[in-house]
């Protein structure tokens, strides 16, 4: 009988044991996982280090744009200080377009898509002229690469400004739809979409204060983000596609302008480079490097920054790779793009 008691007595101190070795063991793992957390949040496990995967990336093709102002800059961030930059980031290869013994048919589909006349005619190599059969519009077309534009002879036809011009979200879908209609809507033009409206003052185009006020609306699709960056372009707030939209109720009538320029990126086929910090770009920036997107209201020279963040170059013309670049705003609508990558992994021009 005794040997029955301390066969219970053992039992039940080896399962209070087992218990307390099981909480034991509990806490020692979430304080293992807080610990690690904390540890993680003041010292980041540092990233692999660059692929460079392209070897060295071409420059980016900025527009050639001469600036006649000597240029001071001073730095006013909200907290008076350059932002921290991840060490690198993704570049990604821009497939070449290519031209097929099908361009020229492939186009003049694309043009009777976009309610013109398919019977264009060549004005320079791989350059086409199409007209409209019932307005004075006219569509230039790549018919390589696919980019295009749309003019219109307001001059022949005033009428065409006299109506409202649709609400942005009227102008979108009618967007959306001339490019689906033309096969020119790919999955990665689905970014950021912004509008304004037009008025025509002495034949030049204004900006109007309100929809009531205006005779056109201009609609701007922007290519999706890549890595939460923004994307921005050669010219301030303008995407590379973009319309300008009447109230004229002919379908003729209704594109006044546009501009399509989208080159296709591989997302499958990227690798990652070393970039700037900030001060290095702020240097280059101060020493007369880079590319003035808009110097604003600035004709004095002295710039006020304002703002300093990473985004995307697009473009708007064939180049090899997708980088990013260093944005500087500042005071008075001045903007300006400073090549992100190092320059070391840059081929010279």
């Amino acid at each position: 009988m005794s040997s029955l008691t301390q066969v219970a007595i053992t039992s039940r101190k080896i399962i209070r044991y087992s218990i307390y070795f099981a909480v034991f063991l509990v806490i020692v793992r979430y304080s293992y996982k807080i610990g690690l957390g904390l540890y993680r949040k003041y010292f980041p496990e540092p990233p692999p280090p660059p692929t460079l995967s392209f070897d060295k990336l071409s420059p980016i093709p900025f527009p050639s744009k001469t600036n006649t102002v000597d240029l001071v800059f001073t730095l006013e961030t909200a907290d008076l200080k350059l932002p921290k930059f991840p060490k690198q980031l993704t570049v990604y290869f821009m497939p070449k377009p290519i031209s097929t013994i099908k361009s020229l048919d492939l186009a003049k589909q694309k043009a009777a898509s976009l309610g013109f006349s398919p019977d264009g005619r060549e004005l320079v190599e791989t350059v086409y002229l199409f007209t409209h059969p019932t307005s004075p519009a006219s569509l230039n077309l790549n018919i390589v690469t696919g980019i295009f534009s749309i003019s219109y002879d307001l001059n022949s036809k005033p009428t065409a400004i006299e109506n409202v011009p649709p609400t942005p979200e009227q102008a979108t879908a009618l967007a959306k739809t001339y490019l689906s209609r033309a096969r020119s809507l790919p999955e990665d033009l689905s970014g950021e979409i912004t509008h304004s409206f037009v008025k025509i003052n002495n034949g030049n185009f204004v900006e109007a204060n309100s929809l009531s006020d205006a005779n056109l609306i201009k609609i701007n699709l922007y290519r999706k983000t890549y890595n939460d960056l923004p994307n921005v372009t050669s010219v301030r707030g303008q995407a590379n596609v973009w319309f300008m939209f009447s109230g004229a109720r002919a379908g003729g009538d209704q594109v006044v302008a546009a501009e399509y320029h989208h080159f296709a990126l591989d997302e499958n086929k990227n690798g990652t480079y070393p970039i700037k910090t900030s001060e290095e770009a702020w240097e280059e920036l101060k020493s007369g490097k880079g590319y003035i997107a808009d110097l604003g209201d600035n004709s004095k020279g002295t710039i006020t920054i304002r703002k300093v963040y990473l985004a995307y170059y697009d473009p708007g013309q064939y180049t090899e790779y997708f980088q990013p670049v260093v944005v500087f705003e500042g005071d008075n609508n001045f903007v300006a793009y400073i090549p992100a990558v190092i320059n070391e992994y840059v081929r010279s021009e």
